[in-house]
């Protein structure tokens, strides 16, 4: 007879844990604010042990980097389906305003917790990064309809209507937002 034990089962690799941590941070900023994240109630909103948030993330600026990064990615993701959706000759003042609708209505939440990681990199110096990497391919995308400057202004305003809609108590009219972006992209828009 061998004296030899069987070999412990592999240990099962989690190859999404990281990504799944990243999106519960999302959840959490969500629900309670980037001030009330922690590693603990990460770890419990993802389901997996707490040593696993500090395992990936040693401090909270590095979890919150990562839900940065993640809902940046989220988001230009949902922004590459909506530029592959565009039709030729479209009407791209009319475009933007469904866009930023969208954002204020069905995706309302999203943007709001979007948008309170975003500012986060006021305090948050290892946010910044990410920020400024969001803003440029976000104005990239707007330029490749446009010029470089008109693209980057689109972005701004893209993006203030997003934060101003998401503040107010009741979403600015599809005319106001549209008759912006119509002066926006008079001088020299590629519509």
């Amino acid at each position: 007879m061998s004296s030899t034990q069987p070999a412990p089962p592999a240990r099962r690799k989690d190859p999404d844990r990281r990504e799944r941590i990243a999106r519960a941070a999302i959840e959490v900023v969500a629900e309670r604010g980037v001030e009330k994240l922690t590693h603990r109630s990460v770890a419990a909103a993802a389901g997996v042990p707490l040593g696993s948030t500090t395992y990936y993330f040693a401090t909270l600026d590095d979890l919150l980097a990562s839900a940065l990064r993640q809902a940046a990615e989220d988001d230009v993701e949902h922004m590459r389906q909506w530029a592959a959706g565009l039709e030729s000759g479209h009407d791209l003042a009319q475009a933007l305003t469904d866009l930023v609708l969208h954002y204020l209505g069905p995706a309302r939440a999203q943007t709001a917790v979007e948008h309170q990681l975003y500012i986060a990199a006021l305090h948050k110096p290892a946010l910044r990064q990410v920020s400024q990497e969001w803003d440029t391919w976000l104005a990239e995308l707007f330029a490749s309809y446009t010029d470089e400057a008109t693209g980057r202004a689109l972005s701004v305003l893209f993006c203030g209507w997003q934060l101003q809609g998401i503040v107010r108590e009741s979403v600015p009219s599809r005319d106001e937002i549209e008759m912006t972006f119509r002066r926006m992209l008079q001088p020299g828009a590629k519509t």
